[in-house]
């Protein structure tokens, strides 16, 4: 048996506003409750959908409607038994007939209906790993931005189409200059953002949050580095490196630059790398589109082990939430598991079957877990 919400929604921009109290239907099977759509809309909002029967399905139309109405608010939500059956009857009163949609069909409604709803629009502020930029989010931003949200996505020192090459990037802070360059002067006094960090970006996030945390609703650290407050920020990474061996970064290249007491390592993925460690589970045209579009970045861990521990007054009064990727073969789901009992957050979530581009290889879901933290935070 499987449950199924479906939401009710009386929209009240529109000229015609639905006076008659919403009628319960039941069908005769007892397989499904849902609300009679006659009594939603009004003739105008009705017919986005009504001249054509079979599609698209009424919960379909329902959200689509809902998604150009400028002002609306629930009436109530209502929870039907779902059995195995494949398809659905709805007693559409309004023309006359029973409309079939499937299951599928619905339960794919009902989640965009959950994405959509439920919270006020957010700013969504996205940061990129090593070697990646701000394309990487190519798929994920739409999907956000069709839920009404803003959404940005920032290139960082040296990365993406930056026009700085890394070799002329000597500290953390200055790789990460354009994440707090933006916080600083593009996010107003009364306004919040919800960053979002992805493998490396967790720690571009964690300066930020010690820098802005007035600025910032909730952090979320998709499959990230996640530093303490404990150690140096650069902890997690001796960590990391004390677990996985160094012959698995397989043909990553690793070259010196800057001053010699500066120990920097520029580091660029190999294509064995990206295919069997990164994007063994993403589309062959990411990986391909990956391959042409990487540059070199760095770790800055020796500029972080001298750098000062993040604070608990400061960082550690963002709200936290990470996003756990089952399959990562980059940033083993043990150690993601470690460094969330090492630095407890607010929120985990996991997504099953994700590779470490979680935003490439699972988007729509990796959208959902986003718009239920936004909904939270």
């Amino acid at each position: 048996m499987e449950t199924i919400h479906v939401y009710s929604h009386f929209l009240n921009q529109f000229p015609h506003k639905p006076t008659k109290t919403m009628q319960m239907l039941t069908a005769i099977q007892g397989s499904v409750i849902v609300p009679s759509f006659s009594h939603l809309f009004s003739t105008y909002a009705r017919s986005s959908f009504s001249s054509t029967k079979k599609a698209p399905t009424p919960v379909t139309a329902l959200f689509n409607s809902l998604r150009s109405a400028n002002n609306f608010s629930w009436l109530s939500v209502f929870t039907a038994n779902v059995s195995d059956a494949k398809t659905v009857n709805y007693n559409d009163t309004a023309n006359s007939e029973v409309v079939e949609t499937s299951l599928d069909d619905m339960r794919q409604a009902r989640k965009g209906m959950e994405d959509f709803v439920g919270c006020q629009k957010k700013h969504f502020v996205l940061i990129h790993g090593a070697c990646h930029g701000a394309w990487c989010w190519y798929k994920v931003k739409p999907l956000l931005e069709s839920s009404g949200h803003r959404v940005t996505a920032l290139d960082l020192t040296g990365a993406g189409i930056n026009p700085n090459s890394i070799e002329e990037v000597y500290s953390f802070s200055e790789y990460t200059q354009p994440l707090l360059d933006f916080l600083s002067s593009s996010v107003q006094p009364n306004e919040k953002v919800i960053l979002v960090g992805h493998s490396l970006g967790g720690m571009n996030l964690s300066l930020a949050m010690e820098k802005f945390p007035e600025k910032i609703d909730v952090a979320v650290f998709l499959t990230a580095y996640m530093p303490d407050t404990k150690n140096q920020p650069s902890y997690v990474f001796e960590e990391y490196n004390r677990r996985v061996p160094e012959v698995d970064w397989l043909d990553t290249k690793s070259s010196p630059y800057g001053k010699s007491e500066l120990q920097l390592k520029a580091v660029l993925f190999g294509p064995e790398f990206l295919s069997l460690k990164l994007y063994q589970l993403s589309p062959l045209e990411d990986l391909d589109l990956a391959k042409s579009l990487l540059r070199p970045s760095s770790l800055f861990v020796h500029d972080l082990s001298k750098s000062k521990k993040f604070t608990e007054e400061r960082y550690g009064s963002v709200k936290r939430a990470f996003i756990v990727a089952s399959e990562d073969k980059a940033l083993p789901k043990e150690f993601q598991l470690w460094m969330i009992e090492n630095s407890p957050v607010d929120e985990v979530m996991e997504m099953k079957g994700t590779d470490h581009m979680a935003m490439l290889s699972r988007p729509q879901d990796v959208a959902h877990c986003l718009l239920k933290i936004a909904r939270k935070y």
